[in-house]
């Protein structure tokens, strides 16, 4: 399988929709659709909802689930955090149980209704379940952010990584949660990851422009994968307190592990500079903790308490379809090349 150029990044929790994987493939991209938080019911309504939308090929991303938390370090955390739920009037969960993310459901579903492409985010899968899905005809994409993982994803016989850089809004994909991510540039992950693998790289982190994009093409990727360029389009999902926060708020990013125990990148803000110092490794354990203070800070627009996910890029992020953003991103990584 050759992949497009440019492909938008399966932003889970709400802020890639069918509509946007649609309208990125309409635009000569390549969508893919997050499966995080979803259980396989709902993963499968996605997909069929996508699939009534377009009729070129889409991708799945999975959540590759991990050993629990340290429940000690989340029930500090959880009375760290009790003042900020008298705050916000809501009540922060006593007991969370185990959680891989419906995995298996997942596979189940995927290997029964194969999609063109599958994607992994925080590890991957065992050499069983790759070699299952490999046998259906999935292609098969890896992400990573450190010469090891690359190295463990190409044994595994995937077909493609994403590299991605620490750049990137959101989660960080590193294979261990307790990992302390890698703050080498873009371009120099991927020069690092192309010394232990000849499979194709797709460059994640920062990218807004064609420019941006032509640069990943020149430095070994394939092709480039985009989140926060897409996050204030017409399809996007996204809150939209957090799309105007992106263009509006000036304290630049941080990584952070307050609202979900694993490292991401999002804007700046109080919550942030309140907890990260206390917050444990322990996703998801974490992220359902702090589910009802985000929830809570959502309906009020309060951004010094919503999780801002966002890239280095985000005050380039905007608006318009993303069809023609897709379209134009094309047209200037091919005239920068």
């Amino acid at each position: 399988m050759k992949l497009p150029v440019v492909i938008a990044a399966p932003m889970a929790g709400g802020a890639t929709t069918p509509e946007l994987v649609a309208a990125v493939n309409e635009g000569g991209g390549l969508g893919l659709l997050p499966a995080g938080y979803l259980s396989a019911a709902a993963l499968a309504a996605a997909i069929g909802a996508t699939g009534k939308l377009t009729d070129r090929p889409f991708g799945v991303n999975l959540f590759v689930p991990e050993a629990p938390a340290d429940p000690a370090a989340v029930a500090a955390y959880r009375e760290r955090l009790r003042p900020e739920a008298v705050r916000h009037g809501v009540d922060l969960p006593e007991r969370i149980g185990p959680d891989r993310d419906d995995w298996e459901a997942k596979l189940e579903l995927l290997l029964a209704d194969p999609v063109p492409v599958l994607s992994y985010t925080f590890g991957l899968p065992s050499a069983a379940e790759a070699a299952a899905l490999r046998a259906v005809g999935s292609y098969q994409i890896g992400t990573v952010t450190t010469p090891a993982e690359a190295r463990a994803a190409t044994l595994l016989g995937l077909d493609a990584l994403c590299v991605q850089g620490p750049e990137a809004g959101g989660h960080r994909g590193t294979h261990r949660q307790s990992a302390v991510p890698s703050t080498s540039p873009l371009p120099e992950l991927l020069a690092a990851v192309r010394t232990v693998t000849a499979l194709p790289l797709i460059a994640a982190g920062g990218l807004t422009d064609g420019a941006g994009i032509a640069a990943a093409l020149r430095a070994g990727a394939s092709a480039a994968q985009l989140g926060t360029a897409y996050l204030r389009t017409d399809e996007s999902g996204a809150d939209p307190n957090h799309q105007a926060a992106l263009v509006t708020l000036r304290g630049g990013t941080v990584v952070t592990r307050a609202f979900t125990g694993r490292p991401a990148r999002g804007l700046r803000n109080a919550f942030i500079d309140r907890y990260e110092p206390y917050a444990p490794v322990g996703y998801p354990e974490v992220h359902h903790l702090t589910r009802p203070l985000r929830a809570a800070a959502t309906r009020r627009g309060d951004l010094t308490a919503m999780h801002l996910w966002a890239g280095t890029g985000h005050r380039q992020a905007r608006t318009g379809p993303a069809a023609g953003l897709t379209a134009e991103l094309l047209a200037q990584a091919n005239a920068a090349r």
